[in-house]
């Protein structure tokens, strides 16, 4: 472990590093161009009345804390679910958590007239909740409780039947139909003030749950049978990781949105640098996902200048074929 230990904090001190490289220049970079004098102005000395200096503070710099939030909240979450499920394959999708939190935003626009992100993030925290509560609930009937098997088919059966009738709904009123398709594409902008703070609490907590969580997985990561030798108690193991995937994927979701293919992919990238230990595994995740959120966001505002190409696209083109080849992969992955 100490012969690891000086490596490892090296490589997460270069991942920090660059954390704070993507900060920079997500708040340096747009569709507007802007010198770099004129971002530290903006951020140290700020004029209300430059419109240069309102870009920075009013748009990049809300834009630029949501990516770094939603990306530590879907590195944490992936990485947590991935090892409560012991499935190399899982994501927060797997627990109906992107299903239940998108069913509650659509009811809360067609229901409540709810227009605004920052009413999103409350009802796709509510949605994210009950799913993740129903599908753990449902797993954990019987004399076997929740094993992975179980998660991942009540996961998979509820996301169906919430995805269904989020469908139906969506197609029986197109006015809520307008406004939900602009926040399912997954996305950072008009994210203000307000919406980042609402969010913070949860995923504060949801990060302390995930510290509490780490011993925990690698006791499950042996197996139930030599977890409950080495004294773990199984169900409150369970139900901790359960817990902290909810609240993190909650919060993301609601933040901006369903984004996909973060939790499954970062998890794996980490795993190369750290091996299974995830008291190392978590840290890594934490910092590996908003700089890939954070990177994939600037990308897509320079791709197609006048015009901005959604974060959850180009996260998705990037992690569609490491999916595929995760897959393909003759020798399944260690979790």
């Amino acid at each position: 472990m100490r012969a690891r230990a000086t490596p490892l904090t090296a490589w997460l001190l270069v991942a920090a590093a660059a954390v704070v490289f993507a900060v920079l220049l997500s708040i340096a970079v747009g569709t507007r161009e802007l010198s770099f004098p004129t971002v530290l102005d903006a951020l140290f000395h700020f004029d209300a009345a430059n419109p240069d200096h309102l870009v920075v503070r009013e748009l990049r710099l809300p834009r630029t804390l949501a990516g770094l939030l939603a990306g530590i909240a879907l590195g944490l979450s992936g990485a947590v679910i991935q090892g409560a499920t012991r499935n190399p394959l899982a994501d927060p999708g797997l627990l109906g958590v992107n299903s239940g939190a998108a069913l509650f935003v659509v009811l809360g626009i067609g229901t409540f007239g709810i227009s605004s992100v920052g009413g999103y993030v409350w009802f796709g925290f509510a949605g994210a909740a009950v799913a993740g509560g129903v599908v753990y609930g449902i797993s954990s009937l019987g004399r076997a409780g929740a094993t992975p098997v179980k998660l991942a088919l009540a996961g998979a059966a509820v996301s169906a039947a919430l995805a269904s009738v989020t469908s139906a709904l969506l197609l029986t009123d197109t006015t809520t139909f307008d406004q939900y398709r602009f926040w399912q594409v997954g996305s950072l902008t008009g994210r203000d003030a307000a919406t980042i703070a609402g969010a913070v609490p949860f995923i504060v907590a949801g990060v302390v749950l995930t510290v509490v969580a780490a011993r925990m997985l690698n006791a499950l990561a042996l197996g139930e049978d030599v977890a409950r030798s080495l004294g773990q108690n199984i169900v409150l193991a369970r139900a901790v990781c359960a817990l902290a995937v909810i609240v993190l994927c909650g919060a993301a979701t609601a933040i901006a949105g369903p984004i996909a293919f973060v939790g499954l992919t970062v998890p794996h990238v980490a795993r190369m640098l750290t091996g299974p230990d995830h008291r190392w595994l978590l840290p890594f995740s934490a910092l590996l996902a908003p700089l890939l959120l954070l990177l994939s966001d600037v990308v897509g505002r320079v791709v197609a200048r006048p015009a901005e190409v959604q974060v959850g696209i180009i996260t998705a083109l990037l992690g569609a074929p490491v999916f595929v080849a995760l897959v393909r992969r003759k020798k399944p992955v260690a979790v």
